[in-house]
């Protein structure tokens, strides 16, 4: 039995539709049945290629239908599967091959020669998959191992505890680590989310998310295949895509940027998507503004939730219930969350704040390579240190207030960003903001406040600082703001702190 893609598929009717992929003017349908031959030509190919059972698969390709397939057949081979932002560079990308030390990399066609070099230095066999498409059919070195390949394949066993896949972290703060994350993770995670969100075979997702990340790879496609649902699969987000897909599907998962774009566009009406039945949103924090409007243009409250590359999904707000905004909900099944003291360890009462700390099998086994800080990051009793800072207030909704790096210490007061960005969104003309700790001769840091300003508006800080002094404590008041066009933000949206810390840093000085 292999563990994971055996629980995948064991609800899918071979005859339904798994994929519809526009290409062109037409839209391919991939039927379950195809998945599992098409699946197994790749895990073929991955043989024919020198993987191995335990083998790491390295993966910095397009999104497209084949890069799922690889996905799924390096979990047939029993190899670990390990994808790559496509945004990095090779220089990056040395890293992580060096440290993952795969016997595989696939890169994009047009990526191969930069790549020849550095994959020869360190004895990697290399291939290339690009997105097959009517346009395209000459897609690559390994879909041309693929083409000839058997689409049948004995998939390798797998148990519950064998490594699916390494993630690695985002790395917005020193060196990436690579989360290694088990068969049971991963199903234990995608038959929690089908249950608590409700899906069935009658859903269509659209999928605009990128697929080196676990949103688009490990909650989206999982989902779908665990429910034997349906996906329309879009290559990233494109609002005019958005709305030519909406009226055949059931739901759509994104990041907080999809819903400002669509905000944004006028053809989002109650009528355009009177037929749907989810909107989730992960990632990065959803702003409380966004909650709203989005309501009350379309009459759908989007469910927010929490996960991590160490653990995917953790909590969500609720299916049938109320979706509050600024928080993420409950746990779900099965995963146990509770709020510490960071330095100590000792559980918190309900309603502070401290770090949170997560149990369940959804939680990875560590660190690639790194036991001593796998050690760092677990308590005895086996919770994960999140790093993030949160409370659960008494109605057991989670909030998150921000990342331990991130909490600033302004004359011995800890002072928790979330708090005044929250105030700062609020304030007349402020679409989001950030707030920061900069260096300060007096205080150890400072707080300074950076805020975008709503298209078209202009934005009077002195008014809004003459506001803050009315809402928040003296110590908590940004002593700065600072206007910008637009946050620093990485792949999936989330603010890049470390950026603003090192462009402001002086700032007060």
């Amino acid at each position: 039995m292999n563990y994971l893609f055996d629980g995948l598929i064991e609800n899918a009717d071979p005859a339904a539709v798994f994929c519809q992929v526009p290409d062109g003017d037409l839209t391919r349908s991939i039927t379950y049945s195809d998945v599992d031959k098409r699946s197994a030509q790749y895990a073929n190919a991955l043989k024919d290629a020198g993987v191995k059972p335990g083998d790491r698969v390295a993966v910095q390709v397009p999104k497209s239908l084949d890069a799922l397939m690889l996905y799924l057949a390096t979990v047939r081979a029993g190899a670990i599967f390990l994808p790559l932002n496509t945004a990095y560079t090779v220089a990056e990308v040395e890293y992580f091959l060096d440290n993952a030390s795969p016997s595989l990399f696939v890169c994009a066609p047009d990526n191969a020669t930069d790549y020849q070099s550095l994959t020869n230095a360190l004895d990697i066999r290399l291939e290339s998959l690009g997105n097959v498409s009517t346009a395209n059919p000459d897609a690559g070195t390994l879909h041309a191992l693929a083409v000839a390949a058997s689409d049948t394949f004995e998939n390798h066993p797998r148990d519950a505890h064998d490594l699916a896949a390494i993630l690695y972290t985002s790395g917005t703060t020193g060196r990436s680590k690579g989360a290694m994350l088990s068969h049971a993770n991963l199903l234990s995670n995608a038959v929690s989310l089908v249950e608590y969100w409700q899906f069935t075979s009658n859903d269509v997702l659209i999928h605009a998310l990128p697929i080196f990340h676990t949103h688009g790879l490990f909650v989206a496609t999982n989902v779908i295949m665990r429910s034997g649902a349906s996906m329309i699969l879009l290559p990233a987000f494109n609002a005019d895509d958005i709305f030519k897909h909406l009226p055949n599907a059931t739901c759509l998962m994104g990041v907080p940027t999809f819903y400002t774009r669509l905000l944004d566009d006028v053809r989002l009406q109650k009528q355009a998507v009177e037929h749907m039945r989810l909107f989730v949103s992960g990632s990065a924090p959803l702003l409380a503004e966004t909650h709203v409007q989005f309501e009350q243009r379309t009459g759908h409250r989007i469910l927010e939730r929490y996960g991590m590359t160490e653990t995917n999904m953790n909590t969500s707000n609720p299916y049938d219930g109320e979706r509050r905004a600024g928080t993420v909900g409950f746990p779900l099944p099965g995963v146990e969350i509770r709020v510490a003291n960071p330095e100590t360890g000792e559980a918190l009462p309900q309603g502070e704040v401290g770090v949170l700390e997560v149990k369940g099998p959804n939680v990875f086994s560590g660190y690639w390579q790194m036991p001593e800080k796998t050690k760092e990051e677990f308590r005895e009793d086996g919770f994960f240190i999140t790093g993030d800072l949160g409370m659960i207030d008494e109605q057991g909704y989670t909030q998150i207030v921000g990342r331990a790096k991130d909490l600033i210490i302004s004359g011995g007061y800890n002072i928790y960003p979330k708090e005044i960005e929250l105030v700062l969104d609020e304030q007349e003309g402020v679409l989001e903001s950030a707030v920061i700790g900069v260096p300060h001769a007096d205080f150890g840091e400072g707080v300074v406040g950076i805020v975008v300003p709503n298209k078209g508006q202009e934005i009077n800080t002195e008014a809004i600082q003459a506001s803050l002094s009315q809402s928040l404590a003296r110590f908590k008041q940004p002593k700065k703001l600072v206007v910008v066009e637009a946050l620093p933000r990485n792949t999936m949206g989330k603010v890049q702190k470390n950026v603003l810390r090192d462009t402001y840093s002086s700032v007060l000085q």
